[in-house]
């Protein structure tokens, strides 16, 4: 199948170019980057350069001009410290880029004729606070978000209608969880790992808030699956165990060889944090991986996040 990827120096495009080529995949690889392309090409990907994701015209010619079967969207703007007290400020290039740089995509894809479009999309804060504690696809998104992360929640939400309401190709939102494994903050060189080590990274209130992770590697081949499987729609790529903050975070200490992390009250916390990162800490729920492994025939190779932070450990 020949595959436009955007994004493909990113976390996610970095593991998934050569694992898509591997599958025999033909791979036109788009970067905002001359530098990197050389590398791309040496990875065995065709590389195009678009300085700009959001120059509709650039990013319509481009598109028009692989003729793919499939395009996939990975284009973010994140850093792998983001600042939680400034929440929307931090991922508003992100946002842009999940909205505009969607909607440029999509519309190259429908007028280049191909089959199916994946993008980006998240799973994790922007569950409903409340209720059970492990959310499905079906339970929408948090009526009441905090204020500092109204305007990335409303840029998800625009993203996912995008994907519903197309109607003229097969479109997909997979909503991945947190990230982990080589490339991302929490990874043997990681800069959340290094946080724990140095005992600066304390469980919050109660600890309460749920984590559905998944490695970057399960990332990639859920998306590679997602390419001739499942009907269109939203799916969670999450591993199989979510886990309070309370649980995950003393254990990542323990594997790491780190000392067990701090308590610190709530109150304390939203000074450092804000408002957005004490929820992370203390009232997000988890996250159901069902639907992907029952319509993508999919089985994180990392069932849960114990089995990944140990193997980083090692």
């Amino acid at each position: 199948m020949k595959i436009f990827l955007a994004g493909a120096t990113g976390v996610i495009g970095k593991r998934l170019v050569p694992l898509l080529i591997r599958h025999g995949h033909q791979v036109v690889a788009m970067t905002r980057s001359s530098e990197k392309a050389e590398g791309l090409r040496a990875a065995g990907a065709e590389p195009v350069v678009v300085a700009d994701a959001l120059d509709r015209a650039a990013v319509m010619a481009a598109v028009q001009a692989a003729r793919p079967e499939a395009v996939i969207h990975q284009m973010t703007a994140l850093s792998r410290t983001p600042d939680f007290r400034h929440f929307d400020q931090e991922f508003a290039a992100s946002n842009r880029l999940r909205t505009e740089g969607a909607a440029y995509l999509l519309e190259a894809s429908r007028a280049a004729g191909a089959r199916r479009f994946i993008a980006q999309s998240y799973t994790g804060w922007p569950n409903p606070r409340e209720g059970s504690r492990i959310k499905t696809e079906e339970d929408g998104f948090d009526p009441k978000p905090t204020s500092s992360s109204t305007q990335t929640l409303a840029a998800i939400q625009q993203l996912e209608t995008m994907v519903r309401d197309a109607r003229d190709i097969e479109a997909f939102a997979l909503r991945y969880g947190s990230f982990y494994g080589p490339g991302t903050a929490i990874a043997a060189d990681g800069e959340l790992v290094e946080m724990v080590r140095q005992h600066k990274l304390p469980v919050i209130g109660d600890g309460g808030g749920i984590w559905s992770f998944i490695h970057i590697d399960d990332v990639a081949e859920a998306t590679r699956l997602a390419l001739d499987r499942g009907e269109p729609g939203v799916y969670n790529i999450v591993d199989d165990e979510p886990a309070e903050v309370s649980v995950w975070l003393p254990e990542l200490a323990k594997i790491i060889g780190a000392k067990p992390p701090m308590h610190v009250p709530a109150f304390m916390a939203k000074m450092l944090i804000g408002e957005t990162g004490v929820s992370m800490m203390t009232q997000i729920r988890g996250s159901s991986n069902a639907k992907a492994k029952r319509q993508f025939a999919w089985q994180p190779a990392y069932a849960t996040w114990r089995e990944g932070f140990r193997e980083f450990a090692r």
